[in-house]
């Protein structure tokens, strides 16, 4: 079962099955399009991926930094050291390879468009943020609490699970 999933062009992250956003090969198009915009490092480019998606997707770095690597390898990117992290910059062939293949580009932005407009996530969207934003809260504080206060946060999730339950449930 898992398998078949899988190969329909989904994968399994953070505990659940997810859809995977871009097509074999998509990707590039979206990365030279972020950085045509500006230069910007591989977290950058996962952060706003994540952003546009309303955080319905966020780009893994075992996918965005092989193909930063293979556009500067084609020579569609320039990558400069500045504060310790790698930034990405487009070349005039990589200014050239979009020019050229403009409708695949254009197809790519205008489903990460459909896919990804308010309309169609809706309401859902200003939940799952506060949910990024609830993990991303706790991501940052694990390391440094104590036992108590590990236990008391715990309680507070347990409690929130059935009461949003019950909602659900209604």
């Amino acid at each position: 079962m898992f398998r078949d999933r899988a190969s329909h062009g989904e994968r399994f992250f953070r505990g659940r099955w997810r859809e995977s956003s871009f097509q074999k090969g998509d990707l590039k198009y979206v990365i030279l399009d972020l950085i045509k915009d500006k230069p910007r490092h591989g977290y950058e480019i996962i952060r706003e991926l994540e952003e546009l998606s309303h955080g319905f997707y966020t780009p893994s770095p075992g996918a965005v930094y092989p193909t930063l690597q293979m556009l500067e390898e084609m020579g569609y990117t320039s990558a400069a050291e500045r504060d310790g992290k790698k930034i990405y910059t487009i070349t005039e062939a990589g200014l050239k390879f979009l020019d050229e293949r403009k409708d695949s580009a254009d197809e790519v932005r205008s489903q990460m468009k459909r896919k990804w407009s308010f309309k169609n996530i809706g309401k859902m969207a200003l939940l799952m943020k506060e949910y990024h934003a609830l993990e991303n809260l706790l991501s940052r504080a694990l390391r440094s609490l104590d036992a108590d206060k590990m236990q008391r946060i715990r309680e507070v999730l347990i409690n929130a699970y059935k009461e949003i339950e019950a909602i659900l449930a209604e």
